[in-house]
């Protein structure tokens, strides 16, 4: 085993730490009655102000951009880590306009200050990185290729 063994499986470890966190709150969005949470988030949605329906939007967020810290690329992570980071500004504004007990109040900015790293762990070198599609990478390091004369067969 090397040394740059255990870092990477911690990394991965925490990828699926937080794309399983993100999955549960996928399912209870999605869930109509109380979860173990408390009662539906269609009534919380209510309660905060937000129409019934964005538990969905949110809810469907939160499963793309969680499955999205699996995929083994860099550039897909950083994707999927700050469309999180938005999501969960949402989430954190929302709370801090709504008054509740601290214990309710803490898993937001966890989330999000622990997004933000994962964001800036993934940050690509060149923004440029970001553009291109996923299996240009092989296409865009090769030479391009001149077409020249034809030859003629004697």
């Amino acid at each position: 085993m090397t040394a740059r063994t255990w870092p990477r499986r911690l990394a991965t470890v925490l990828y699926w730490y937080l794309a399983v966190s993100f999955f549960i709150g996928f399912a209870t969005k999605f869930w109509p009655g109380p979860t173990f949470f408390g009662p539906a988030y269609a009534e919380k949605f209510v309660d905060w102000g937000w129409p019934p329906w964005m538990r969905f939007v949110v809810g469907t967020l939160e499963l793309v951009f969680g499955l999205m810290m699996l995929v083994p690329r860099r550039r897909v992570r950083f994707i999927g880590a700050a469309g999180l980071v938005f999501v969960l500004i949402g989430a954190v504004t929302t709370h801090l306009i709504d008054v509740a007990p601290l214990y309710e109040e803490v898993s937001a900015p966890l989330h999000l200050t622990i997004m933000i790293g994962v964001a800036l762990a993934n940050w690509p070198s060149d923004w440029r990185d970001l553009l291109h599609p996923l299996d240009d990478r092989n296409a865009r390091a090769a030479p391009s290729r001149s077409v020249g004369r034809a030859s003629t067969v004697r």
